[in-house]
């Protein structure tokens, strides 16, 4: 096991000496993080954080980094709310000749490089690039930070509204291939928008995505954060989410993860302002052959700050999923608000979930509440559908599609909600 993960690491080790010097400010951080990296390496069971999910069959596999753009033209479908606002990302590097921005108004979306280039916007990248994602004490950022070399700089000036969605679709493209896409959004004072990621391959062979997107919100800011994960169900996906709350601002996002034959999602959110507001939801659909977990940590610093965490997971087959859910209200965080709920359906025998929501409070006067539930399709609710003339099958379909329908009815974009429900009744083999 040792052997194969210092070979791993000696491959991407080799293709990290490849990729172009940078400024010298970045450059350090890059090679600081493969430091780091090679003194980390992948995270091993052995940690409580991974306790559940095994990264040995991806350490083995001899994934090679994605060093250069590609520069086959391809057209990539989008969502038809962001026709005119969608970006193209392949294999972790921004195609402007596969984007489309017509609407973004004053909006700037651009390649991450691009801005550390411009004067206008160094000093931004600087300052949060890798600050909330940091890559000290987790190998997987690591490694995605010391293969910066593209990515998506997101800003969004002071009191502007960006009326539409904006989509992001990253593309696994290469085959056999490990990826690194890079997303930094900065959101200034009293804007809002709503952002679309989506993770998708054209190929469905064996590859490696390696993800982050680091996220700031500004006072007053308010973003509306979907994420949708369909990748193959050969791929491996790892990704990170770290949001910073400014005063009174408000971050609601909603993961979905279908895809991969191993995914990983670690959601942080960080309220050091008075006034923060996030809802943090999801839904993991499992099948047979897949483990999909999401790990989210929730830090209230300051007092009046809300969140609330709603995760449901439908597994099926020999399905494994992972939920593990923290949430933290330090000493003088009053009048905190915090509830978090884990449901999870299990459709087969085999299917396991292992669940672990926390909370940990160091102030008095707060309103903290969690729980989980793992469970199967009640008898006596599928009997009341059966008295009613309805089959055993189409009723067991759409009670797991009720029990979707929480998570994706919050869904405010038609065509993703639209989409899921297609998804989820096709994964059930009925329709309505």
């Amino acid at each position: 096991m040792v052997t194969e993960l210092v070979k791993s690491e000696n491959s991407y080790q080799a293709a990290f000496r490849s990729v172009r010097p940078t400024l010298a400010w970045l450059e350090l951080v890059r090679n600081s993080a493969m430091d780091r990296f090679e003194q980390l390496g992948f995270p091993s069971v052995k940690e409580e954080d991974w306790k559940y999910t095994n990264l040995a069959t991806l350490a083995k596999e001899d994934f090679v980094p994605v060093t250069s753009g590609s520069t086959d033209a391809r057209e990539i479908e989008g969502y038809p709310e962001t026709a005119d606002t969608h970006l193209v990302v392949v294999d972790g590097f921004l195609r402007e000749d596969l984007s489309t921005k017509t609407e973004l108004g004053d909006v700037v979306a651009i390649d991450l490089f691009s801005a550390v280039e411009d004067a206008r916007y160094n000093k931004i990248v600087r300052k949060y690039l890798a600050r909330n994602a940091g890559y000290h004490n987790n190998g997987l950022t690591a490694l995605n930070t010391a293969f910066l070399q593209s990515g998506v700089f997101l800003w969004i000036p002071k009191n502007v509204k960006l009326e539409r969605p904006l989509q992001i679709t990253f593309v696994a493209d290469a085959e056999n291939g490990a990826s690194f896409p890079r997303l930094l959004v900065v959101a200034e004072e009293n804007s809002s928008a709503t952002l679309i990621e989506s993770f998708v391959s054209s190929q469905s062979g064996k590859y490696f995505t390696n993800a982050i997107a680091e996220i700031v919100l500004k006072d007053g800011a308010q973003l509306e954060h979907y994420r949708v994960q369909r990748e193959s169900n050969n791929a491996y996906h790892v990704s990170t989410t770290s949001a910073e709350l400014g005063r009174s601002s408000r971050y609601d996002t909603t993961s979905i993860n279908l895809g991969a034959q191993l995914s990983r999602h670690d959601v942080s959110v960080v309220m050091d302002h008075e006034g923060a507001e996030t809802a943090v939801d999801g839904l993991y659909m499992v099948g047979s052959d897949q483990h999909s977990d999401t790990h989210s940590v929730i830090d209230h610093k300051q007092p009046h700050c809300t969140s609330h965490q709603l995760y449901k997971g439908i597994l099926d087959g020999n399905g494994r999923a992972v939920f593990n859910g923290k949430v933290f209200v330090r000493e003088g965080a009053q009048k905190t608000d915090a509830q978090q709920t884990n449901k999870n359906l299990l459709l087969s025998e085999k299917a396991r979930v292992d669940t672990k929501p926390q909370l940990e409070i160091y102030a008095d006067d707060v309103k903290c509440a969690h729980g989980a539930a793992v469970g199967q399709i009640d008898p006596e609710e599928l009997f009341y559908l059966e008295a009613r003339g309805i089959g055993p099958e189409l009723g067991r379909s759409l009670l797991t599609y009720g029990f979707a329908e929480e998570v994706i009815g919050k869904i405010k974009i038609d065509s993703i909600r639209s989409e899921l429900d297609e998804f989820v009744l096709r994964q059930l083999h009925t329709s309505l």
